[in-house]
């Protein structure tokens, strides 16, 4: 969507100008939270349904995984380029054609025979997600020009798409009840209906004149690409292989080589995909550390509170979702406290307490989780909190700090982040535990040794997840401090975001 430049006289809202308030931009907002619900509920609704999927297609273990691993790996590869793109060729227009594409791939399940027709449905739905996901959350920062609105408005779209990602098993275990596994690709479908309608019907069009111009940088889309799916595959290659295996250990290699060649090339080409002068500026860098230390502490405390109340403490799987429900419950019922948290201690202040609360999740589950399940269940809250907050506070630094014509490009570096360090996260406990634990960790019923052993793997693992992430919050407050801004910082002229003011902080 396209803002007017800020002037003295505040242009008239409606489907050509900035909204006032939420209630003026509901039809744009249901049609982008619509996109989100999507997002949040496409891997958990179906991942109840992989056995189900398994005995029908006589698909082995590998081929199952692919099916969810083959929507993340090309959702998160291209969301960045997808950003690009967006601000090139049209947001509205992007997102529209991904959303038609995620209709046509979900209506392909009905025809699906074999595994490798799942896998390949399940990959065109990752690039239809790639296309629509950042899209999201850039237009609804440009709905407004307050940041106080837009903060709601994010936090409004995460909260519909938390309630899915918590609702997501519940409905997909419900459905195959009476019905078959397909049914859960299709009921995408009536979904992208109304985000068509939202989008289309309350979004205004794209204005020409705000959008990027220079010529796309496919050297370097092509590098990008290259780095974020070995970053996502080398955490498979882990679990599947173990540590022991040249693959995974070549694929990180693979990172490193792919990631520098990506640097010079940004560096050096005319009309780079990605302007590192951008991600370097104060606000853009440190938005993005929080959300990596986030995503970082997350996906690790998620991986091993898993593992331990089911392999570790013996729970059923029904006992052990309910052990995750406080969580659930701070993710869904925190929304309407997000932009009040963010008004009361200003828009800085909230990114780093927000992700020094899941850092500190993280920390008090490595050292005194083996305590019993209420110091697990201290841990959870701590880190739902953060997560509730840090999403919203972190996206509206990130954005500031851009370009008005390069938002879905900032909207997509934040998802990346979110996708590459959670797949970090992973890697860093499969690693530590396939070099601790003696034995197949998913058989049960281990002997005291192992059990040692798990333990061990949790205070190893989640000491260096702890720094690491901690390491990143401090990194972040000391970028963002008022000192750290420097004029040649500032967005660049006729692009520069409006100065924030006490007023925009409301």
């Amino acid at each position: 969507m396209s803002s007017p430049r800020v002037s003295q006289e505040r242009p008239a809202p409606g489907p050509s100008g900035p909204f006032r308030s939420l209630r003026e931009a509901w039809v744009a907002l249901i049609g982008l939270s619509a996109i989100f619900l999507f997002e949040m509920m496409s891997t958990t609704v179906l991942n109840v349904a992989l056995p189900t999927i398994g005995r029908e297609l006589a698909a082995p273990t590998v081929a199952l995984q692919w099916v969810t691993n083959s929507y993340s790996v090309v959702f998160g590869a291209l969301m960045l380029v997808f950003g690009v793109v967006a601000d090139r060729l049209g947001r509205r227009r992007v997102m529209l054609a991904g959303l038609a594409l995620l209709g046509v791939a979900s209506l392909a399940a009905v025809a699906v025979t074999d595994t490798s027709e799942l896998i390949a449905v399940r990959a065109v739905m990752g690039l239809a997600a790639a296309m629509t996901t950042p899209g999201t959350m850039a237009m609804a920062f440009r709905l407004f020009e307050e940041e106080g609105l837009r903060v709601r408005a994010i936090t409004l779209i995460s909260t519909v798409g938390m309630a899915g990602l918590a609702i997501g098993p519940t409905v997909g275990g419900l459905v195959l009840s009476f019905a078959p596994w397909q049914v859960l690709l299709l009921v995408n479908v009536p979904i992208v209906a109304l985000a068509i309608v939202g989008i289309r019907t309350g979004v205004p069009a794209d204005d020409a004149a705000d959008l990027h111009r220079a010529p796309a940088d496919l050297t370097g889309g092509v590098l990008g690409t290259a780095t974020i799916v070995l970053a996502l595959v080398a955490p498979t290659l882990f679990e599947d292989l173990g540590a022991g295996s040249w693959a995974p250990w070549a694929a990180v290699a693979g990172v490193v080589v792919a990631a520098a060649l990506f640097v010079v090339r940004e560096r050096t080409a005319r009309h780079p995909l990605l302007d590192l002068a951008l991600v370097a500026r104060p606000q853009v860098s440190g938005g993005l550390a929080y959300k990596a230390a986030a995503g970082l502490a997350n996906a690790g405390l998620a991986y091993l509170v898993t593992l331990q109340l089911q392999l570790d403490w013996g729970w059923a799987p029904a006992l052990a979702s309910l052990g995750m429900l406080p969580q659930v419950v701070v993710l869904i019922a925190g929304g309407p406290f997000v932009h009040r948290f963010v008004a009361w201690v200003g828009i800085d202040r909230a990114a780093w307490i927000s992700a020094g609360s899941v850092v500190a999740g993280l920390a008090v589950y490595t050292l005194f989780g083996n305590l019993g399940y209420p110091w697990v269940a201290v841990a959870l809250v701590l880190v739902a909190a953060g997560m509730r907050v840090v999403g919203a506070a972190a996206a509206v630094n990130v954005l500031n700090g851009l370009p008005r014509n390069r938002t879905s490009t900032g909207a997509a570096l934040i998802d990346t982040a979110t996708e590459v360090t959670a797949a970090v996260g992973v890697a860093v406990v499969g690693t530590v535990l396939a070099a601790v634990f003696v034995g197949n960790v998913a058989a049960g019923h281990w002997s005291p040794e192992q059990t040692g052993q798990f333990r061990e793997t949790v205070t190893i693992s989640g000491a260096v997840l702890t720094l690491v992430s901690a390491t990143l919050v401090a990194w972040a407050m000391r970028r963002t401090r008022p000192a750290a801004t420097l004029p040649g910082d500032q967005p660049d002229q006729p692009d520069a975001m409006p100065a924030e003011t006490p007023a925009t902080r409301a």
